[in-house]
Formats: structure tokens, C-alpha cells, sequence
């Protein structure tokens, strides 16, 4: 069992993110875990690499700067103790990435309670959390629905 694992210093995580071969490849950067893990900022630069055919980010590499970042953040969150997956997402792509990108993904308190609240008998609880791609004047590039599936060991 992981009971008695320690959680990895955020500074840490983030440089193995880094180097995760399909965020390197796609040029996705984590720029910021907080110490709580409650707070996550991806950044993603326009290269020849992540460009499509018409010369924009790849729908796929926008996709993939916000995969696995909610269901890390409340692993992280809840421990050892709940079984935590990413069950869907749904993209809407509103405006072509033409720079560098910032999705970031914030939990709360709140959040963490009503969780452990609905799954404390066992049941498993399904709930959605938004995230929004930003270009760097604001813009919304890519509203994305991330689908979590939670439920206690």
C-alpha cells in the first residue's frame, strides 16, 4: 500500500512534468505547482513543432496542456486513500492559438469537502471542472470540461 509514501515537493513534480516525453514534445511547460497543490499554471509557445497545417497550435497539443492536471492536483489532495481518474473531457476550440498559451487549474477547500463528503460511504462521484485556454492578451482560445471520477478505496 502507499499509506506510508510522502507526497513529492511540488518543485520536484513539476520538473518531472517537464520532462514527461509528451509535454516536451508538444512543448508544454509547467510553470507553477503551489505548495497545496491547489494551484497548477501550464504554458504552452507556438513552435514549429506544435503547429498545425494552417500555422496555429494543434488542437491536440491544446488538449493535452490540460489532461492530467485536476486528477493529479486531488490525488495529490485526497491521498492514498481514493482512487482518482479522469473519465472525459470535452474541448471547445472558440479562437486559433497564435502565441504562447496559459491554462490554469485552481481547486479549493470547498471543493476538497463536498468530495470526501459524497464518496465517504463508498460511492464513487462523478463531477465536472472547467479550465480555460488563454492566449496572452486574455483571449479565450479553448473552454475545456474535464470529467473526474472519485471514489474511496
Amino acid at each position: 500500500m502507499r499509506k506510508n509514501v510522502k507526497k513529492v515537493s511540488p518543485g520536484i513534480f513539476r520538473f518531472f512534468l517537464n520532462i514527461y516525453p509528451p509535454f516536451l514534445g508538444a512543448g508544454i511547460s509547467v510553470k507553477e505547482i503551489s505548495n497545496n497543490y491547489q494551484k497548477i499554471v501550464v504554458q504552452m509557445k507556438l513552435t514549429w513543432y506544435n503547429r498545425n497545417y494552417v500555422g496555429t497550435q494543434f488542437g491536440g497539443s491544446l488538449y493535452a496542456m490540460t489532461d492530467p492536471f485536476y486528477m493529479l492536483m486531488l490525488m495529490n489532495n485526497l491521498g492514498p486513500d481514493y482512487i482518482v481518474w479522469d473519465k472525459a473531457a470535452a474541448v471547445d476550440f472558440k479562437k486559433p492559438g497564435k502565441g504562447t498559451v496559459t491554462a490554469q487549474f485552481s481547486i479549493d477547500e470547498n471543493l476538497l469537502k463536498d468530495i470526501k463528503l459524497k464518496t465517504d460511504n463508498g460511492d464513487k462521484f462523478i463531477f465536472d471542472l472547467p479550465v480555460e485556454i488563454k492566449s496572452d492578451g486574455g483571449e479565450i482560445i479553448a473552454s475545456v470540461i474535464k470529467t473526474l471520477y472519485v471514489r474511496k478505496k
